[in-house]
């Protein structure tokens, strides 16, 4: 695996993440098609713009949803935030336009 892809959120940052995406509503799926190339670019656009996005993973979608959330994690080089029913919470810093401030 590679070493980029181990969690390097700490517990009170994944807090403060969590915390901040409670009222966020899923603005992407994953449908039947699962992860394409499109979806990875809509995501990437996303997460630059957003830095903290949820993504619905449909019923249609073979792989269990915290797979499908490490499988995205691997390929947007983001972090994992949280996985709550079939909804997956990713996060990535834009260290351009930096929406939130991490605690330490």
């Amino acid at each position: 695996m590679d070493w980029r892809n181990y969690n390097m959120l700490t517990n009170p940052q994944k807090k403060y993440l969590k915390a901040e995406a409670n009222h966020l509503k899923p603005l992407y799926q994953i449908g039947k098609n699962e992860i394409s190339d499109n979806t990875l670019v809509l995501l990437e656009n996303g997460l630059r713009t957003q830095e903290l996005i949820k993504v619905s993973v449909l019923k249609t979608v073979s792989m269990e949803p915290k797979g499908v959330g490490e499988v995205l994690a691997s390929h947007l080089e983001a972090e994992l935030v949280q996985v709550v029913g079939r909804i997956i919470t990713l996060y990535k810093e834009n260290p351009k336009q930096r929406k939130y401030k991490l605690p330490k």
